[in-house]
């Protein structure tokens, strides 16, 4: 079956997934972590990508980005990518490929669903059982929007803005929304439409996606289980 194209949206937000090969680490020391946030925010300026959270994880990265052309995500990502690749493999006198192939995305319906898939990639260290809280582990955006430190790499975004009318005001609120357990029936959500490359959101938003887009960005349904045929039915169906 051939891949579904991409989805990316001028001004739309988009999730994506990156994965190191065989689950291998991509990550060996903080220095790397540094490397790594340094050129995502170098090129991501330069192919006009707003960040507003990430993930680095030892064996893949989550990001939350909204680009402002329709190949700037594909631009920043091959960028950073052969950047990174070439001085990991160089660090660790490796050759070959790092990443999984192409990453993964789903685009997101902001107003719904933005602020749920920050938490969602803010929490990963947390359901991995690496920290106790989110503002534990150095390499995501939680301190960023949740206790408003600077980022170089960081754009807020206007959904985000609007927890509050200072920086302080907005992290508060930000934290707040931290006291409950994401739902079970979200996680699955966000998983299965990034994983697929399909739109996170309501209908509404993924008949304008699937028009502007040009393609479907709903799973198909599966259908129903063929029953097992004996060989003696088999045999008289031949």
């Amino acid at each position: 079956m051939a891949r579904l194209p991409r989805i990316a949206v001028p001004g739309i937000p988009l999730h994506l997934v990156q994965r190191g090969n065989n689950r291998q680490a991509c990550f060996g020391a903080e220095e790397d972590f540094a490397a790594y946030a340094h050129w995502l925010g170098e090129y991501a300026r330069k192919c006009r990508v707003a960040i507003h959270a990430w993930v680095f994880m030892t064996n893949h990265v989550h990001l939350l980005l909204t680009p402002q052309t329709m190949d700037g995500v594909s631009h920043l990502m091959q960028t950073l990518g052969r950047h990174y690749v070439r001085y990991f493999n160089h660090t660790y006198k490796r050759t070959g490929t790092l990443w999984e192939g192409r990453f993964k995305s789903c685009v997101i319906q902001a107003e719904d669903y933005l602020l749920l898939c920050q938490r969602y990639i803010e929490l990963n260290p947390v359901r991995a059982g690496m920290v106790m809280s989110p503002d534990d582990y150095p390499w995501s955006s939680f301190r960023a929007n949740g206790l408003g430190q600077p980022a170089k790499c960081w754009t807020p975004h206007e959904v985000y803005q609007r927890l509050g009318k200072t920086v302080t005001e907005r992290a508060a609120a930000y934290r707040e929304l931290f006291r409950g357990q994401l739902d079970a029936t979200v996680l699955k959500q966000i998983r299965q439409a990034s994983n697929q490359g399909m739109a996170l959101g309501n209908d509404r938003f993924k008949q304008e996606i699937e028009r502007l887009a040009g393609r479907r960005v709903v799973a198909l349904k599966k259908g129903p289980k063929r029953k097992s045929v004996d060989r003696e039915q088999a045999e008289i169906l031949l």
